[in-house]
């Protein structure tokens, strides 16, 4: 997960995604939390995701030694730290950009999408999304007119129902294995 701004949806995308691999038989499954908040070390803590071991990993070092063990890696990147957050998409397959709609996201993920190498495949995911509304329309015709691709779009009651104090909903880990399956390809 990778987007220089915060408050995005970074979080619940990378343990839904570190969730949707263990139940697409993925093993081992490691979610590596290198925000300083530790908020997705903190929810599975609070939440045990079975198959989804975390470690903290808030240094380059630690991020760099997490990143390279075996199995499915799930980085759950800092906003605002480019240093660790190139260091993350630097070394990954594929890189998921979580963003909401509205004018005011384009700039940070564009940043992010700089950071990001040429050759490793990325898609925005849209969360938090009021579906049928115009920001939405408007916000993926946006990046389709800048040939970026969209990994998912996850509807807004997703979002609300997360955090340590809920469990994980059928309905997002359904959304979030549509973008597993599309970062495992490296769809364009």
């Amino acid at each position: 997960m990778a987007n220089i701004k915060g408050g995005v949806g970074k979080t619940t995308t990378a343990v839904y995604l570190a969730a949707a691999a263990v139940e697409r038989g993925y093993e081992p499954v490691l979610l590596v939390d290198a925000d300083r908040q530790a908020s997705s070390a903190e929810w599975l803590e609070a939440r045990p995701a079975d198959g989804v071991s975390v470690v903290e990993a808030p240094s380059e070092r630690t991020l760099t030694r997490a990143i390279g063990r075996d199995g499915l890696v799930v980085v759950d990147t800092p906003p605002g730290d480019e240093r660790l957050m190139a260091s993350a998409v630097g070394s990954a397959d594929a890189v998921v950009v979580p963003t909401r709609a509205g004018g005011v996201e384009f700039s940070p993920v564009l940043t992010t999408l700089e950071l990001i190498p040429k050759r490793t495949p990325r898609g925005v995911v849209i969360c938090a999304a009021r579906l049928g509304t115009n920001d939405l329309e408007e916000a993926i015709a946006w990046w389709k007119s800048q040939s970026v691709a969209i990994w998912g779009v996850i509807p807004e009651r997703v979002g609300i129902a997360s955090g340590p104090e809920a469990r994980l909903y059928r309905e997002g880990l359904n959304e979030y294995d549509v973008v597993l399956r599309r970062a495992l390809r490296g769809n364009r």
